[in-house]
């Protein structure tokens, strides 16, 4: 890494970012391991934000990654409700943001993103089928340095202007990739398919059954390929 992102890395107005080489234990969403091989970017970065700003720490770190991939790149990836970030329907980098809370007050937030930045993909048969990388999108190796900072600025610079009252649902709903798809919504033991309509203020998924009951998801993972229509 060089200096420019070390200084980058070493703390937001928020607080700090912590960067692996590779992860011995990462976490996905619902309690899932996550793949981690070097080459990668693979960081934590922790806030203390206010209720308010709290549920758009997701939003905002999607958006944030989606535009250091375009602007370090110019790819132009895509977000599969709620937090992957996809190129040609394949996945690219993940988020996962965790938090306490006492009462009304936030003790912090910590967003985890990764990022498949270098990768022979047609080396890891595990991931192959459905992963993907940058080096791989754009056709040439990509400079992670120049990608974490680009990262950095942008998830503080979103991250400010959440907290002063500017939402990033507008940004985060343009570039779902998931709205007017029919899909399967997988949520604990149940299954819903349906067509994703819409996200609402909090960014949960409007699904219409097929039954025509419309139906709010908080959370849960979307599969969009391999849906009659």
């Amino acid at each position: 890494m060089d200096e420019a992102a070390r200084q980058a890395a070493a703390g937001t107005e928020e607080g700090t970012v912590v960067i692996a080489e590779n992860q011995t234990a990462g976490r996905g969403r619902q309690g899932r391991d996550w793949v981690s091989r070097q080459g990668n970017l693979y960081l934590s970065v922790v806030f203390r934000p206010s209720p308010q700003t709290l549920p758009f720490l997701t939003m905002l770190s999607a958006v944030a990654t989606v535009r250091a991939i375009r602007k370090t790149t110019g790819l132009e990836p895509r977000i599969k409700w709620p937090n992957d970030i996809q190129l040609g329907g394949r996945k690219v980098a993940g988020i996962l943001v965790e938090s306490a809370v006492q009462g009304d007050v936030v003790t912090y937030a910590i967003s985890g993103i990764g990022i498949n930045v270098n990768l022979d993909i047609d080396k890891v048969g595990d991931i192959a089928g459905f992963a993907t990388a940058l080096n791989a999108a754009a056709g040439r190796p990509v400079a992670r340095e120049a990608v974490l900072r680009q990262l950095l600025q942008e998830l503080d610079s979103l991250y400010l202007q959440t907290a002063q009252g500017d939402s990033p649902l507008a940004e985060w709903r343009g570039l779902l990739e998931t709205l007017g798809q029919r899909v399967r919504a997988y949520w604990g033991n149940e299954t819903h398919i349906g067509q994703a309509e819409d996200v609402d203020g909090a960014g949960n998924l409007l699904l219409r059954l097929d039954d025509g009951r419309r139906i709010t998801l908080t959370a849960g993972d979307v599969t969009l390929h391999g849906l009659e229509q």
